[in-house]
């Protein structure tokens, strides 16, 4: 069985806290651990739910006290229990507490239980003998509570499980699923599972367990199988809505252009050797920032760094992380960041960053959410300590706070521009090859002096265009481009550098003197 570490938990309760927030949604390992934790404080759990009311655990007859079910009667009964040495767990009381016959017991139930707690420490009882006095373990997936509730509890949450624990739980269900006469055998291959637990890093113990039981379906868990863990992986990742997988190319040659960046790379990528670090002291880079034009080519930049790096790509896109409930953003954006760490080394891509936390630039607008939401952020930024480089991308250089263009936040920034004739040569060439086009087909020279103030992007939407046009035209599965059909699209095309000429200008000009240039 797969618990939670709750180590932390019962050294609170020991220091005299009467209340302890479990905020989590791995709620039946950490129900497990918190029944542990009571026990080995010498208490009796019992569980609260909204469903079965409160009912006792963990040896005990498990008897149920009727009528509890309404969470304001099960805190009354804990409220009689008080001088007893009980240990109440809690399941989604967080939820009812709008109520206010609720609030009002709980606040009850903390307070007789700490007065309990207080007159049991004053008497002189050998320590054998010495009682904890009764306390309250609350399991929540949220951290949505009043004020008057977080004044006088102490939140924990639990961290991403590492390497160690993630061997431990792939050994655990390999031994379950052979005595189950799934798996042919209960070891696995050291590599295999060294590899498993690299693919693993950055979920739960539980969806851990879950993926290494889909892939030992065929009886035996190897190397071809981590495939399907990591697209299992990737499932679940998109289900929690705040983590991106994102692809990255093969090859820094499917990139036009951005040399400077891939030179900066090359030579930053032996600093994250350990051996290098251990005698020279050179510590890795954590992060740079990417601004340019939309369409120039900063996505672009941010899969060349993973690709280079040979890195997991992870996509975090601020709007993702707000909510309407007080401190459930930033919560988001917390886990989100400690499910970076616990996947690490990756590359953390926050695309239009500005976007995300425009509000923290100027007077807030939103109670000051943005701005906590940043500061958070830039604490992150300059205390994290695992291998996690962030790449963050901008468009409007406006609207970032300055705190987040002072030195020392990012390693570099680059600008990415519009790309020059010998860069759109390279991205035509790139893109037909894409579409199973012969580049030598057509005139590169003509069409790169064609498409001058054009992004890559337009670039590959002017052969997307012609590709239809030549498959429509009666070319079908055939179709071959041609240098007039591309001609066509390009000088039909209106590039953002025309319909945005002052605002990119403004932008060409502030980057000369503070970017280096991408290219």
């Amino acid at each position: 069985m797969v618990r939670v570490n709750m180590d932390p938990v019962k050294s609170m309760l020991e220091l005299g806290n009467t209340c302890v927030r479990v905020v989590t949604y791995e709620e039946g390992e950490a129900l497990t651990s918190a029944v542990g934790v009571m026990q080995s404080l010498g208490l009796t759990p019992w569980v609260w739910s909204s469903v079965q009311g409160v009912r006792a655990v963990g040896g005990t007859s498990g008897e149920a006290v009727k009528m509890t079910e309404n969470p304001a009667a099960a805190l009354a009964w804990a409220i009689g229990r008080a001088r007893e040495p009980i240990g109440l767990i809690t399941l989604d009381l967080a939820d009812r507490l709008e109520d206010a016959p609720t609030l009002r017991a709980l606040r009850e139930v903390i307070e007789n239980f700490r007065i309990e707690a207080r007159a049991l420490a004053s008497q002189h009882v050998p320590g054998a003998q010495r009682r904890i006095g009764p306390r309250l373990i609350m399991i929540d997936h949220t951290d949505s509570i009043p004020p008057a509730i977080g004044a006088v509890s102490v939140r924990f949450t639990p961290p991403m499980p590492d390497d160690e624990a993630i061997t431990a739980t792939i050994k655990a269900t390999a031994r379950r699923l052979h005595s189950q006469g799934v798996l042919k055998r209960a070891l696995m291959d050291g590599s295999v599972q060294r590899r498993a637990v690299e693919v693993l890093r950055g979920l739960t113990l539980r969806q851990a367990e879950q993926l290494i039981g889909e892939a030992c379906a065929d009886g035996e868990l190897l190397n071809a199988d981590l495939e399907s863990i990591s697209h299992g992986k990737r499932r679940l990742m998109e289900d929690s809505g705040v983590l991106e997988y994102v692809d990255a190319p093969a090859s820094l040659d499917e990139i036009g252009g951005l040399e400077r960046l891939k030179q900066w790379l090359r030579v930053r990528e032996t600093s994250f050797d350990p051996k290098v670090r251990e005698t020279t002291g050179l510590v890795p880079p954590r992060g740079v920032l990417l601004l340019g034009v939309q369409g120039a080519g900063k996505s672009l930049a941010s899969k060349a760094i993973a690709t280079a790096w040979k890195r997991p790509l992870m996509r975090l896109d601020p709007s993702s992380l707000f909510d309407r409930y007080i401190g459930e953003s930033e919560r988001r954006l917390r886990d989100a960041l400690a499910q970076a760490e616990a996947m690490a080394p990756i590359v953390l891509w926050i695309d239009e960053i500005e976007k995300g936390f425009a509000s923290a630039a100027s007077a807030s607008v939103d109670g000051g959410l943005s701005r906590r939401m940043f500061g958070t952020l830039l604490t992150w930024m300059q205390e994290h300590r695992a291998p996690v480089f962030m790449v963050a991308t901008a468009n409007d250089i406006a609207a970032l706070p300055p705190e987040l263009l002072r030195k020392g936040r990012f390693d570099e920034i680059f600008f990415v521009d519009l790309p020059t004739p010998a860069i759109r040569r390279t991205i035509l060439g790139i893109h037909l090859r894409k579409r199973r086009q012969d580049p030598a087909a057509v005139d590169l020279d003509a069409l790169a002096e064609a498409s001058e103030g054009f992004s890559g992007s337009e670039i590959e939407q002017a052969i997307l265009s012609g590709l239809h046009e030549a498959v429509a035209g009666g070319g079908g599965s055939a179709a071959r481009l041609t240098t007039e059909g591309l001609l066509k699209e390009i000088r039909q095309t209106k590039p953002l550098s025309v319909t945005m000429r002052e605002k990119m200008s403004d932008l060409r000009k502030w980057a000369a003197e503070r970017c280096v240039m991408a290219d």
